[in-house]
């Protein structure tokens, strides 16, 4: 039997650092979700959580986790499925589709809370993803929410773990109605 390796498991510490800025009880949409880490560990903490996935075998194994919901769909080629609808915070790791982020950051609902982190510009020299259409330019996410968002945290640049990379990363609230506790950074 094969076991995935441990950063397969274990929620990314950025995710970590900013899940206390969700309302207690929110929810939460896991985007991309592949193997479920963050939709495991925001549900264990009592978030309601969509995973959303192309990826039907990781889905079945995340059918049974309390609170969380999965649904299948092809987000990048098939119909949206979240017309309307709207997540007190939004989830995405490793993932980049350009061409639906306007309508992913449409489901933030005013106060939630958008926790990204992928891949940049200078990750090729690592290995994959390579193709620049899977890959942020410099301060892409910045540039897309300078209107309407209040930036938390950002980020970017090489990392060492789990695996070498080059990143960049942001926590973001929409429309805040007051200004957001920060929480504490690693070691504070």
């Amino acid at each position: 039997m094969m076991t995935a390796p441990l950063h397969a498991l274990v929620p990314s510490p950025w995710v970590v650092r900013f899940a206390s800025l969700i309302p207690s009880g929110g929810e939460v949409l896991d985007y991309a979700c592949g193997g479920g880490r963050h939709a495991r560990w925001l549900a264990a903490r009592g978030l309601r959580v969509e995973a959303v996935d192309r990826d039907r075998e990781s889905l079945a194994a995340l059918a049974c986790v309390a609170g969380v919901q999965v649904t299948e769909a092809d987000l990048e080629s098939g119909p949206w499925p979240y017309h309307g609808r709207l997540f007190d915070a939004i989830v995405v790791t490793n993932y980049l589709f350009r061409p639906r982020l306007g309508a992913l950051l449409a489901c933030l609902a005013p106060g939630g809370v958008l926790i990204y982190e992928t891949f940049m510009l200078g990750n090729e020299r690592f290995g994959k993803p390579s193709s620049p259409d899977f890959l942020l330019r410099c301060g892409e996410l910045l540039e897309r929410l300078h209107d309407g968002h209040v930036i938390v945290a950002f980020e970017q640049g090489e990392v060492a773990s789990p695996r070498p990379a080059v990143v960049q990363r942001v926590c973001a609230i929409r429309h805040p109605g007051s200004i957001p506790r920060l929480p504490a950074a690693p070691g504070d």
